[in-house]
């Protein structure tokens, strides 16, 4: 059994080394050998997704930041808090930057005999090898694979970036994520360690934003921190999109070739880590049955996940857009909503663990 990875990305290096486990051959074909890795980029994990790594032999514990709680706040309630979101059993979530992550991957997987990394030196060169393996998985949206087999899909300009960057700050205990919806779009604050936490901010595109206008910003929202320092900011486009067709023959389009959501609420790779468990389950439906992994379990992968990947993301989706909508308006409407969910234990938990287990048929 062959299965060849497309992208040198985090999905695909958690997908490897849960694959190898199993025995199984993986070849992950890159770009080039250099992959660019932002250092003041985070990434939160729930807790279910924790878990699922931790029962695969990757193990976070000693890179993570534990977050006890979420607060969310409204400039236009005057920074009060509208939401609260706190478990007593476990931890809301976890933050980590990428880098540490992507090192642990990529240690194990150099280590095994199981994987090897090849370069994809042209198109030509990709067209074929494509029938040299049972099964392909293309999480690079950007490879020729998506341009070609994966392009029909449902998208959205937010015509918005999100920047981010690292705010050193005085000592705290510094374990509860913060997000601020502000006239320019929302802003997150996600702890690192007890003087370090993340930031977030997605701002509606402007003409002549500089780095400068983005750090006066972040200091005039933050109410929570004795700021000391605020690092170099990066930024990325901000879009929506979700494929109509996940597979075409043996060809499996994965993580965020599937899809791509808003940041706001922080699941973008949790998305992608609960399609690698949906897929890492049917492989082991097979194995347990002692049958042949081919590439019908792509349809049966798409079947199984296709229903809830568009439920949720058009449900970040919505949320984004409507507290941009609320922003607009001078009434108390979204108040008495966010009191009902703060006043309804049961409404409270649901939403929790929606954000931590996903959308479960």
């Amino acid at each position: 059994m062959n299965i060849c990875l497309i992208g040198n990305n985090l999905t695909n290096l958690v997908l490897a080394n849960i694959l190898i486990d199993r025995k199984i051959k993986v070849d992950l074909y890159l770009t080039s050998q250099k992959k660019k890795i932002f250092n003041d980029r985070t990434l939160g994990i729930s807790q279910k997704n924790i878990n699922f790594l931790r029962k695969n032999k990757i193990y976070l514990e000693k890179i993570i930041w534990p977050i006890k709680k979420i607060e969310i706040f409204n400039e236009k309630k005057k920074y009060n808090k509208i939401l609260e979101f706190k478990n007593d059993k476990h931890n809301c979530l976890s933050i980590l930057k990428n880098y540490y992550l992507y090192n642990i991957l990529k240690r194990k997987l150099d280590k095994n005999i199981l994987f090897k990394k090849r370069i994809i030196k042209s198109n030509s060169y990709l067209k074929n090898i494509l029938n040299n393996y049972d099964i392909v998985i293309n999480s690079d949206q950007n490879s020729f694979i998506s341009k070609k087999y994966f392009s029909k899909k449902v998208f959205k300009n937010y015509k918005s970036h999100a920047y981010t960057g690292t705010i050193t700050h005085k000592k705290c205990r510094n374990h509860a994520a913060m997000q601020i919806f502000t006239k320019y779009g929302p802003l997150a604050f996600l702890p690192i360690s007890e003087t370090k936490t993340s930031l977030v901010f997605s701002i509606l595109d402007q003409k002549n934003l500089k780095e400068k206008d983005v750090k006066d910003l972040i200091n005039k929202y933050n109410f929570n921190y004795k700021i000391y320092s605020i690092s170099k900011i990066s930024k990325f486009k901000l879009k929506f999109s979700l494929l109509r067709k996940y597979f075409y023959k043996n060809i499996l389009a994965f993580g965020e070739c599937i899809h791509q959501i808003h940041p706001l609420a922080g699941q973008g790779f949790n998305m992608s880590l609960r399609d690698i468990e949906t897929l890492v389950k049917i492989i082991d439906e097979k194995l347990e049955l002692g049958l042949e992994i081919d590439s019908s379990i792509l349809e049966v992968f798409e079947k199984r996940k296709k229903p809830s990947n568009f439920i949720f993301s058009s449900g970040i989706d919505f949320i984004y857009e409507f507290f941009k909508f609320d922003n607009k308006i001078k009434n108390n409407f979204s108040n008495n909503i966010f009191d009902y969910v703060n006043n309804k234990p049961l409404l409270n938990e649901y939403l929790k663990n929606l954000a931590d287990k996903g959308l479960i048929f």
